[in-house]
Parts: C-alpha cells; structure tokens; sequence
C-alpha cells in the first residue's frame, strides 16, 4: 500500500471506531439526586468479559486482557430526557446527573462462577425465561460497550435477561490489529458464556453482535458446530449479524461449516459504511461483509440480508443504524420478542427490510 494511502487510513481511523473518545469512567464522582419521574429506566446488566479488572475503579474493567472470565453486574439508569437511538453520556466537568445522563449506580463483582450464574438465573425466572447477548464491536471501552447494551435493551423494548459478553478491546482508534488478536482470544470465553446459558432455567437466548464482534461471534457457533452443539440445545433463538467486519470469503466458510440454520441469522448490512470500507482497505481492498453489495449471494448461505443503504444513521460512518436508528432498534426489538414461530419472525423481518427500501 503506497505510503500516502497508508497515511489516509490512518488519519481517518483516528476519527473512526465503533465507539466514540470518552473518559471511560463507569462510575463517577457523587451523583446527584434525582426524582423517579425524571428517570426513564433502571437496567440490570450481566456481565462476562475477558477484560482485566482496572486499577482504576472508576473504570471497573480496562482494556487489557485476562486469561480468565470475570463477572458483574451493573445497574444503569437511563434518563426521563432520554431520545431513542441515543446515548446521553456525561462530559468531562459535567456533575453525574442521572436526570441528564446515562448512569451506572451500582456495579457489584462476582469472584466465582457459581455465585455469577446463581444471580444470573434468579433474573432469568424472573424475567420468562429470555437472554440476550450483546457482543460489541471495535474500539469500544468498557464503559461504551455497557451503555451501548442499556440503550438497545431500553429502546428495544427488550423484556428479558441482557447479558454483555466484553472483550478486551484496546478502546483506541490505533489499536485494530490489538483488537483483532483481542476477538480471537475471546472465541472460547464466548462458548463458555453460552455454554453457562444453555445449562441456565434460560428458554431462548438471543445474540446480537456488532462488527468485529460478530467475527467472534461466528467463529464461536463454527466451533460449537464442531462439537456437535450448535444451537445450545435447542435455546438458540435469533443472532444478528450488524455491519459485520468479517471478509467476505470468511464468513461463507464460516458459514458452510456451520450449516444452514434452522432460523436464518439476521444480517444487516449497508454500503455507506464508512467504516468497514476502511477496514477492507486495510484488509487489501477486500469487502467486508457489512458493505458487501451481493445480498443474494450471501442469502444462500442460510441468512436473511436486510440492506440499509437507504436508512440514515446518526454517527458519521454509518455503522451505528442498528442501534442509533429510532426505528430500526425498534424494530429490532419487536422482532426479538417474538415467540410463535416463524411466520410471525418472518412478517417482522420484511417490516425491517422494507425499513431500507
């Protein structure tokens, strides 16, 4: 790559990223106090990562990676002033106003994975019976990846168990190559986290990934598949594939080994992605999977493509829709609550996919 292109890439990936420059602050300093009427929801998020716990604890969990799993779970408030789509989060100087602001309130740590999976189940049976598992993206911190999870569970209407399966990201424009040895370090502590699911009172169990994670995401059913196990005893209910930063030929051979699925995964793609053309870039000018423009090859592979070309997105690269889309993560989220088979999922996704003509 001539070295002005490598330059250019560069530059823009300073700017670019699945994740907005925060101070990556969880918790902050004393919260002001707020009236229930200015708060638009309280959230209990579980969490499995293989993120290093921080020597900041304002941070909770860094970006350095742990050989083994670490649990919590955070509750987060999400503000009466709140606007779908949106993440209202706190700037430097600004007082943790949980009437303004996104706010974790309370992050409570699980040292063992018995004492995880027993509060984890007690909110399963509480909640019917469903768990969806968030798995972020590129250059996404902690803090992002557990605000991000809150804001699609509260948009969505999700009623059940949200569960962020975090991996270390290094949460900087600059460390891609790090986030991608980062993802495939991951690849088992997901089986595991599933794995923990399926043996849970959980009836289904939803998966929604987002660009770099849907790599390991699929890399992760590939290996169940192997095993034998490949829709965790029959739990697995629908995975959405968002703008995934997968190379195309990847994910076909991904897909062949894993076979077609008994309930076609969802994949949203888009071909203003800015982001994910520049991560072809750096891949040798190779599509990525999220921009790919062949929907109807990738449709024989066992997935329902939903092209959102024509949907606007809200950050400047257009990798967000899924989630910062009003309508789309509304969407999103009625077709996750569909129990009744396929005809009723089915009439769901032609709404989302009419959504991009």
């Amino acid at each position: 790559m001539p070295l002005k292109k490598i330059f250019t890439v560069v530059l823009a990936l300073f700017v670019a990223g699945c994740a907005g420059s925060q101070t990556q602050e969880l918790l902050g300093s004393a919260m002001v106090s707020a009236p229930v009427t200015e708060i638009a929801g309280n959230h209990s998020i579980f969490i499995a990562t293989t993120r290093k716990k921080s020597d900041d604890p304002n941070k909770v969990f860094d970006g350095e990676r742990s050989a083994t799993l670490n649990y919590a779970r955070v509750n987060v408030t999400v503000p009466g002033l709140h606007k779908t789509g949106q993440i209202e989060r706190r700037s430097r100087g600004k007082s943790d106003d949980p009437a303004k602001y996104f706010m974790a309130s309370e992050v409570v740590g699980y040292d063992t994975q018995p004492k995880f999976s027993s509060a984890l189940n007690a909110d399963i049976a509480a909640r019917g019976g469903r768990v969806m598992v968030f798995v972020h993206g590129y250059n996404t911190g902690f803090d992002a990846a557990v605000y991000r999870l809150t804001q699609i569970v509260h948009d969505s209407g999700y009623p059940g168990t949200p569960v962020l399966f975090s991996w270390a990201s290094g949460a900087r424009t600059t460390d891609y190559v790090y986030d991608k040895e980062s993802a495939s370090a991951a690849r088992d502590q997901l089986e595991v986290t599933l794995r923990m699911l399926e043996q849970s009172g959980a009836r289904r169990i939803d998966i929604v990934a987002h660009s770099l994670g849907t790599w390991v995401t699929m890399e992760t059913l590939r290996q169940m598949a192997i095993t034998g196990d490949r829709d965790l005893g029959g739990k697995l209910g629908d995975v959405v594939l968002a703008s995934p930063d997968i190379d195309v030929d990847v994910f076909k051979s991904q897909m062949r080994r894993y076979g077609k699925p008994d309930k076609p995964f969802i994949l949203l793609l888009s071909d203003d992605d800015r982001a994910l053309r520049l991560s072809g870039l750096i891949a040798g000018s190779r599509p990525r999977v999220g921009d790919y423009k062949d929907a109807a090859d990738l449709a024989s592979y066992g997935v329902t493509v939903v092209d959102l070309s024509k949907v606007k997105g809200s950050d400047s690269f257009n990798h967000t829709k899924f989630a910062d889309n009003p309508t789309l993560v509304k969407m999103i989220g009625q077709r996750l609550r569909e129990d009744d088979g396929f005809a009723s999922d089915r009439d769901v996704t032609d709404r989302i996919g009419l959504l991009g003509q």
